[in-house]
């Protein structure tokens, strides 16, 4: 094999073994969907919530603000009553990486409101932020203010 095919050959093999182009193609997606005004610093932030993530060891999406956290709401509460199902809640929270399908979660029999959700997803997130304290060089005060969704 000549030299230059070997090294495409190499750079295609570096690419998939550290998913470089299904990352890039993520960021692309998100940039799009929330077109930032400072799209560079947008993905500096993206990055940072996915160091984040690595150092926890949580999985989750967490590219999403309030807004994102409202859009999510209102699309399974589709009839607008203002409330979702405990089923729902619970499937949303293990969607964003935030409760474990064999976690037991209480069911009150309430209906979960908009801010009932925000304020769970926001405590959670409080925990995943605990956990990095002292981990690697992120600071507390940064991983907060980088997931916390308020």
């Amino acid at each position: 094999m000549n030299t230059a095919g070997n090294r495409e050959l190499q750079a295609k093999e570096y690419l998939e073994k550290h998913r470089i182009m299904e990352l890039l193609s993520q960021l692309t997606s998100f940039l799009l969907f929330v077109r930032p005004k400072k799209p560079r610093e947008y993905l500096i932030s993206l990055l940072e919530r996915l160091k984040i993530a690595k150092v926890t060891g949580v999985s989750f999406p967490f590219f999403m603000d309030n807004s994102n956290i409202v859009s999510m709401f209102e699309m399974m509460d589709s009839s607008g009553r203002g409330c979702i199902s405990f089923v729902q809640y619970k499937e949303a929270l293990k969607n964003l990486g935030l409760c474990t399908a064999d976690e037991v979660l209480n069911d009150d029999g309430r209906r979960i409101t908009l801010d009932k959700f925000r304020d769970e997803v926001n405590r959670r997130m409080e925990e995943v932020c605990e956990k990095i304290k002292g981990k690697e060089s992120v600071s507390y005060q940064t991983a907060t203010g980088l997931l916390l969704l308020r």
